[in-house]
Order: structure tokens, then sequence, then C-alpha cells
């Protein structure tokens, strides 16, 4: 469907994302795919831990390392890959693409579910599955990522990317709950139903219509490709900004690599606390994304992004240091909703000022500091906690994310400026 703006054609278009079959499939790819994914890292990251504890007779610290080498590995090669999967978003159909990688996560699934079955887990089984996670995750981002602006128009952007968001959050919500109750009950039975969750999310992936590639792309060398997509972003400072206050603001915020220590060794609330710490940021978001679903963000929208992100920096902060379950639940459930405002605020712009045939790039870019804020988060968070100890780590992490954020809005004050989602009447006023 292509969506004019003549009088004729505005009455058949669509007030909402979800009136759009194709934008319905995706939601649903996305949820299931979340769901699979967000409960099998949170079993992969217990059984990691809980392995080092027992079988290898690592002490707390020497296991929390292992968390960090476990988030390590999964960036090795997402930073080495991601040029490639954003050129191969943008020469081939998106659709495919994250299909195909979407396939692979099912099959690391299976593999999980057999070795945990049989009792054949090792450390080096579980980081070279995090490996492969790592390399599919790469290719997800870029592809999948970019579908939504070429199935839904632009007015309804903001509301998709917030519907997109709650896909997300759902999936995070129930996948780590389902994934603690049900490896309490029976150890690969997460996994078994992850593989046909991935399968679903795939299926749904290719009922969306074709979406051919821009042809210029089609034409042009891979490496000019490449070039041009960071060179596109280097010389946007707008993009620039949000895309590395991301990186850098939850590269130290991270609390979530150290969820497993304070589950079985600060607040004693074993796999199934930990499911529920991990759904916490998720209910929160959810919450949130529920809200500017409904009622979209419209007035100064990069001062609320800027805010969010201290309001999850002290957050964390509050989390590392509290004692109280409950408290500590309530804390993550805060700074996931405060990410979810941030991350709506900032996808929106990055996908509203990149033209769809630089889409695929820009979003590879993007992964790639969400990847390294996360993985390498995992390793910053797993470091340093064997210098300052779970608690200290995850405090300076949340502080850190404070002082990163108030420096980015001096040095990149388009971000501070921007007013609203329309892109020309900002650069118009600008």
């Amino acid at each position: 469907m292509t969506y004019t703006q003549d009088s004729t054609a505005s009455r058949l278009e669509p007030s909402s994302p979800l009136q759009i079959a194709d934008f319905r499939r995706f939601w649903f790819s996305r949820f299931a795919s979340w769901f699979a994914t967000s409960g099998m890292v949170v079993i992969i990251g217990y059984q990691l831990y809980d392995l080092a504890r027992q079988s290898y007779g690592m002490s707390i610290k020497e296991a929390s390392l292992m968390l960090g080498v476990l988030g390590f590995v999964q960036f090795v090669p997402m930073f080495l890959l991601t040029p490639v999967a954003g050129v191969v978003a943008d020469r081939f159909d998106r659709r495919k693409v994250g299909g195909l990688a979407v396939a692979v996560d099912g099959l690391i699934a299976l593999v999980l579910a057999l070795a945990t079955s049989m009792h054949a887990l090792s450390l080096p089984l579980l980081l070279g599955l995090g490996v492969a996670h790592g390399a599919t995750k790469v290719f997800i981002g870029p592809a999948v990522g970019a579908i939504a602006p070429m199935i839904v128009p632009a007015p309804l952007l903001p509301r998709a990317i917030a519907m997109n968001s709650m896909a997300m959050q759902a999936g995070t919500i129930i996948g780590p709950a389902a994934a603690g109750l049900l490896f309490g009950w029976y150890a690969p039975s997460f996994y078994a139903m992850a593989a046909g969750l991935l399968g679903l999310s795939v299926f749904n992936l290719q009922r969306i219509r074709p979406l051919p590639a821009h042809a210029a792309n089609k034409e042009a060398h891979p490496f000019r490709l490449l070039a041009d997509g960071f060179r596109f972003v280097r010389g946007n400072p707008f993009l620039l900004g949000c895309i590395t206050l991301d990186l850098f603001a939850v590269l130290l915020g991270g609390a979530t690599a150290l969820l497993p220590v304070y589950a079985r060794d600060i607040l004693h609330v074993g796999a199934t606390g930990l499911g529920q710490m991990r759904a916490a940021p998720a209910i929160g978001a959810a919450v949130v994304g529920l809200v500017l679903s409904w009622k979209p963000l419209r007035r100064n929208v990069g001062v609320v992004m800027l805010g969010s992100v201290v309001l999850f920096g002290l957050a964390t902060a509050g989390f590392g240091i509290s004692r109280n379950y409950t408290l500590s639940l309530v804390l993550l459930a805060v700074l996931g909703g405060a990410d979810m405002v941030s991350m709506f605020v900032r996808g929106s712009l990055i996908q509203l000022h990149t033209p769809n045939s630089m889409r695929g790039r820009v979003q590879a870019i993007s992964g790639l500091a969400i990847g390294a804020s996360n993985e390498l988060g995992e390793m910053e968070s797993g470091l340093a906690a064997t210098l300052l100890g779970a608690t200290g780590a995850v405090v300076f992490g949340g502080l850190g994310a404070v002082a990163v954020t108030l420096l980015w809005a001096v040095l990149f004050p388009s971000i501070r400026k921007a007013k609203s989602f329309d892109v020309k009447q900002d650069e118009a006023n600008a």
C-alpha cells in the first residue's frame, strides 16, 4: 500500500498501526522473538554462574567475572559483523535477512534444550552459544528494526515504535518469569518452548509483503555503502549524539549482568527471584510503553529523553544499595520505565531523521551502540565487581550514567533543542 496525501487517500489511511495487517504480523513476530530470547538469556546467565560456582569451584568474584566474559563474547561478533549486517539489510529483502537470523536463534535454543537435558553443559559450550547468539542479534537489529518505517506511514511511526517497544517489553516481562518457573520445574522445558516461539516469529516475518531493497543499494559496491553509512552518521551531530548517549550511559549504568549475583548471594531469592528481577524493568517499561502508544510525547522530546536517562542512572544506583527485595523490584521497574522513554524518543528521532535507503546501515550502527552498551556493559560490570564488589559496581555505574548524560547535554545541544517529532518543523525553527 502506498500512503498519499490527497483527500481521498487520507480517508483510507489508518489511524492506528494495528489497523495495518503487516504491522500486526511484525508486532507478533517481535513479541515472540523477545519472549524467547529474553528468557533464554536469563537461564543461560544463571546456568553459567551456577556452573562456575558448583562445577568449577569458582568464588563469587570469579563467577561474576564469567558473567562479564559472557557479555564480551556476545559483543565480539557484533563488533566484527555490524558493518556487514547494515549493508546486507540495505541490499536485500529485510524480512528474509531477519527471518534467517531468528531461525538460527531457534537452533541455538534446541541445542541448549538437548545439552541441558543430557547434563552436558560446560562453560565453553555456553560461551560458544553466546557467540552464536551475538551473531544473530547483529543481523536481526538492522533488518527487522528497519521494517516498521516501510509498512507504517510517517505520522503513525512514533506510535508504531512505542507499540514495537511494548512487544519487546511484554516479551521481556513474560519470558524471564516463564523461564524461571519452567527452569525450576524441568530445566530444558523453556528452551524447547523458545525454539517453537522463534519458529512462529520467522513465520510471521515471512507473511509481511515483500520489501525490496532500494535500487541504488543493489548497484552500489558494498564497501561504498559501508563508508556512506558511517559518513552519514558522523556528519549528523544529532544522530551521533543520540546513538553515543545510549552507548555510554547504558555501558556504565547496566545492572542486569550482576542480577544473578544479587539473586543468589545478596538478596537470596534464587532462580525464581532472578526471573522476577529480570522482568521488573520490563514491567515498568511496558506500563510506560502503553501510555506512550496511547498518547505519544509531542513537546520538548529532547529534554525528556535526557531527563529519562538521568532517572535511569539514579534508579540503578538505588538498586545497587538496596537490600530489600520489594524495594529492589520497584527500583528496577523505575529504571525500566525511564529507559523506555529514552528508547522511544531516541528510536523515533533516529528513524525520522534517516532516509529509508540508509536505515539498515544506521540501524546497524545504532545496534552496535546498543550491543556495546549491553554486552560490553556486562563485561564492565563483571570487571568492576571484581574490584569494587557487586554493590560498588552497580552504584558507580548508575552515577556514571548520570554524569555522561549531563555532559552530552552540553556536547550535543541539538538533542536538548529537539522540540517535537516533526523533523521539518524543527529544522525550520533551528
